[in-house]
């Protein structure tokens, strides 16, 4: 097994038959979402393992090469993330799937999930996993490379349900380019679910209750 990037690991009261690996936004790391973990208010009867990886620590060239948590590089010149970089992050995805499937958990019990950068890398791995998927959760995100996915689909995921949920103030990632990925994922045969809220770029309670009915549904 190859060696894991830190993360923090939630596991719940009973054992685990499903989980959930989530992925946070540039600059902040694994312990963003871990208080999400509560107001998700699962029922009992769903023991969930989350899994909230930190990205490694990189120069970001929108931020003038500053250092920080990240999933890839990318710049403002740029509409496309460094596809090299976020290769290398969904083999860390791929290797959190790994375990998770030698743990017991079987992978249409995994849920991708990630917010913003981590979306990215979460659609991406997602798109191209040879294990079966539960689903992923594509939070104030894009598509990266429509082309490359189109290439890169893997028959295994094909209309595998995304939970798309966006800001209609977002100024970091513009809706209108969540709304062409959603697009091009219902070309690519996804079963897409589109959620939008009056907010910026972030996440509403509305939203975690929506986030809480699809981990139901589709786990």
């Amino acid at each position: 097994m190859p060696t894991l990037l830190e993360h923090v690991e939630i596991q719940p009261e009973q054992e685990a038959v499903a989980s959930v690996i989530w992925l946070h936004g540039l600059g902040a790391d694994g312990h963003d979402f871990e208080p999400i973990v509560p107001e998700l208010n699962l029922p009992d009867a769903l023991p969930i393992r989350f899994i909230f990886p930190h990205a490694p620590i990189r120069p970001v060239s929108v931020n003038e090469g500053d250092e920080m948590r990240a999933w890839y590089d990318f710049s403002f010149h740029s509409e496309k993330g460094d596809g090299h970089d976020i290769e290398t992050s969904a083999n860390y995805v791929r290797d959190f799937i790994d375990q998770e499937m030698a743990r017991g958990i079987p992978s249409h019990k995994i849920i991708l999930a990630g917010f913003s950068q981590g979306g990215v890398v979460a659609l991406h791995t997602a798109i191209r996993c040879e294990h079966r998927l539960a689903g992923v959760v594509a939070l104030s995100t894009y598509l990266n490379d429509f082309a490359s996915a189109e290439q890169a689909l893997c028959d295994s995921n094909l209309a595998i349900p995304i939970l798309m949920a966006h800001g209609s103030y977002d100024q970091v990632i513009p809706i209108s380019r969540a709304a062409t990925s959603r697009e091009n994922l219902i070309r690519l045969g996804f079963d897409v679910r589109w959620f939008d809220y009056p907010m910026e770029h972030q996440v509403c309670l509305e939203e975690i209750t929506e986030i809480s009915a699809f981990f139901q549904e589709v786990l």
